[in-house]
């Protein structure tokens, strides 16, 4: 074991008490800093968690992060269990409620439960070790370096005595806690990077109510809200008096901004909001994506005063250029719709607040709804279920919010639940954009240049110091954002999703001007950045040799098969590396995704199970929404309003097959849920290139 030197001492570690049964509870800081990056501007972490271990031998861990499908229910504990060298089987993991003091700002996005995490939990975990050996050894008056752990057993070979963690509990309340730890050298690790099967699986093939959306509260109704039928409307007025008369109507209210209908079940809840005339008036201008693809083309043909980047002079090298590459490329406006629809449950009364739903912030919910309640955020429980989906929708909290004022103005517990429709209508959409490159080819056939004028709706249009800044001598990137009344918010890794697919096809456009092969071109540009630095790199060259390598390895790249194209990308968000390989057919002028390869370089894995999953999952659903997906607006009003005209990808078009394969590596982990996104449309679009020598430059490409 190694020895990491570390200053807990019983301030830091925050409370060690017996339980009732004679067990301890293990309280500790998780000392973690989040760089995060634009998806969610994630703040930094710092939240308390408790450790318990029963007479039994049983290890409980609150886990704070809240899971959407990101396996920390299982991920987490088995960072526990290897520091204790307990046995897995006896490992159990709750979800925490939301508690500022115990847990600090608990939350979930940017691809951070992990990294934030890894080495916190693991110190955690081998205090608790450490002082069960302690207590140990002064059971057997042995020294404590004589004392070793195996399976929540403490062992002095010498004498073949042993205890279990939970004979010791009680007693190891009274050691000391230890000035330094010793974390276990990652050779010997015998549950971290093992396959471990996701610990809600049971529950969830079995129907369980785990999610908010099956929340049931004694004397609870179901709430259904009239919306705005478009951006730029708002409510004016209605009638109630035919909804009051549908069966299992209870209610009717309104807040500030919304009408609700109250009723003893979902449908009539539905039936009743239907049976609203409601009068709506014009707010603002009810805008068209046409509208927004026009404001696109003049933006990008203009100047910024303030580049996000400029790297020598990229004006001169396109003025001086033998030749100049320029491609636009566009994406969509894109929904979440999440599998699970919106919902919160809230019981608001006598000046405090009982709430329990899906969210991605909750400690941004407690102040949100806090402010719009006008009571102390001390008077407000937020319990967190298991979500179905976020992909950074609930990253806001406005579900939060509707559903405690719906309860105050009712005076009743409610359950607030939206349809598919209220989604599509009322999302924070992944914005749309357009992003003009040219780039500059010199008289010795050299890249010589690269200038991108970006725009997107409400933002960030690019990631200025993507790769391949600070290879080229001359690089600028220029972006404007388009201000428009329909909100948007973070989609799965945001910026990147959109940058992912234009740099990396324009990539692949400039290597064929250029005839040279896709991976050896990115790798040159690699050494010119190594060994020719310009400006700053904020990515490690290493790092992303080491991925574009192995996936050339793993796809044997420069096998030719007959009928097959291969197309490649390499991308780097969230402090991970992966590179990406598609290998495709056309079939009835179709392109028929036979297989994915991805290597990825993400640090320590430690649920490998887990962390395949994040990564084939990524690349389905990047595939899918390239293929099939975009929102459109007309006059302010979503025209894809369910999933029959919001086309997710069907099975017959998704990969036959996603290999991933991992850059081994005893560094700490670093984001997974989102990387492995950004590419693998450009991946794709650049083999049907290959394929059919068409440049796929607007999304979805299903649609050309």
């Amino acid at each position: 074991m190694k020895q990491v030197p570390t200053n807990i001492s019983r301030r830091h570690f925050l409370k060690i008490s017996s339980l009732a049964g004679g067990g301890v509870l293990f309280g500790f800081e998780m000392l973690a800093n989040i760089t995060a990056e634009a998806v969610a501007d994630a703040p930094l972490f710092s939240p308390n968690a408790y450790l318990s271990i029963d007479p039994k031998g049983i290890v409980t861990l609150m886990a704070p992060n809240p899971e959407i499908g990101q396996g920390v229910k299982t991920s987490l504990p088995m960072l526990l269990a290897e520091e204790l060298d307990v046995d897995w089987n006896k490992v159990v993991i709750n979800q925490a409620p939301y508690d500022k003091d115990k847990y600090g700002n608990q939350g979930a996005g940017g691809s951070g439960a992990i990294r934030t995490r890894y080495e916190p939990i693991r110190k955690a975990g081998a205090v608790a070790r450490q002082m069960l050996v302690a207590a140990a050894a002064q059971t057997w008056n042995v020294p404590e370096q004589e004392c070793t752990t195996e399976n929540g057993y403490v062992i002095h070979k010498a004498s073949g005595k042993k205890l279990s963690y939970g004979e010791l509990a009680t007693k190891s309340a009274s050691m000391p806690v230890p000035e330094n730890i010793k974390l276990k050298d990652p050779k010997d690790f015998k549950i971290i990077g093992k396959r471990i099967k996701n610990v809600d699986n049971k529950n969830i093939l079995t129907g369980k109510p785990l999610f908010g959306i099956d929340t049931r509260r004694e004397g609870m109704l179901y709430c259904m809200v009239a919306r705005p039928p478009a951006f730029g409307r708002k409510l004016k007025s209605f009638d109630d008096t035919e909804a009051r008369k549908v069966p299992g109507v209870k209610n009717v209210v309104r807040t500030e901004t919304v009408v609700a209908v109250l009723a003893t079940n979902t449908w009539a809840a539905k039936k009743g909001r239907d049976a609203l005339k409601v009068e709506w008036e014009d707010t603002g201008k009810l805008e068209s994506t046409a509208d927004h693809v026009a404001a696109f083309k003049n933006l990008i043909q203009q100047k910024s005063e303030k580049p996000d980047r400029n790297d020598g002079d990229a004006e001169n090298a396109l003025t001086n250029a033998k030749k100049v590459l320029e491609s636009i490329y566009e994406v969509p406006i894109l929904s979440h719709a999440p599998m699970e629809p919106i919902n919160f449950f809230a019981d608001v009364r006598d000046g405090k607040a009982d709430l329990y739903g899906p969210t991605q912030v909750p400690g941004r919910v407690r102040t949100d709804v806090a402010k719009a309640l006008g009571i102390s955020e001390d008077n407000i429980t937020l319990g967190l279920p298991r979500q179905g989906g976020g992909f950074g929708r609930k990253l806001r909290s406005d579900n939060a919010v509707e559903a405690a004022l719906i309860s105050s103005v009712a005076r009743a517990p409610i359950q607030m639940l939206w349809t598919r429709e209220d989604d599509m209508q009322g999302d924070f959409y992944r914005p749309n954009g357009m992003y003009r490159y040219r780039a500059a080819i010199n008289n010795n056939n050299e890249l010589d240049g690269w200038y991108l004028t970006a725009a997107a709706l409400n933002g960030r249009a690019a990631a200025a110091d993507n790769f391949p800044a600070g290879a080229l001598a001359n690089y600028r990137v220029d972006g404007h954002g388009l201000t428009s009344n329909i909100q948007t918010g973070p989609w799965r890794a945001p910026t990147h999703n959109a940058i992912g697919f234009a740099e990396q096809s324009f990539l692949d456009e400039i290597a064929h001007e250029l005839k040279k092969d896709p991976i050896a071109f990115r790798l040159e540009l690699l050494e010119k950045a190594k060994n020719n630095q310009v400006g700053k790199v904020n990515y490690d060259i290493e790092k992303f040799k080491s991925v574009i390598n192995l996936v050339s390895k793993m796809s044997n790249w420069e096998k030719k098969t007959p009928g097959r194209f291969k197309g490649f990308a390499a991308y780097y968000s969230f402090s991970t590396y992966v590179a990406e390989v598609a290998e495709i057919s056309i079939q009835n002028g179709k392109p028929k995704v036979h297989k994915v390869y991805c290597a990825v370089n993400c640090g320590q894995v430690v649920n490998l199970s887990g962390a395949e999953n994040q990564v084939q999952g990524a690349i389905v659903d990047g595939l899918g929404h390239a293929w099939c997906t975009e929102i459109t607006f007309d006059k302010g009003a979503v025209q894809q309003k369910n999933f029959n005209t919001y086309k997710m990808m069907r099975m017959q078009d998704a990969p036959l097959d996603v290999e991933v394969q991992f850059v081994a590596t005893n560094e700490a982990p670093t984001g997974l849920g989102e990387p492995a996104l950004p590419p693998i449309a450009a991946v794709v679009c650049n083999a049907i290139f290959a394929a059919t020598g068409k440049r796929i430059r607007k999304l979805p490409f299903g649609n050309a």
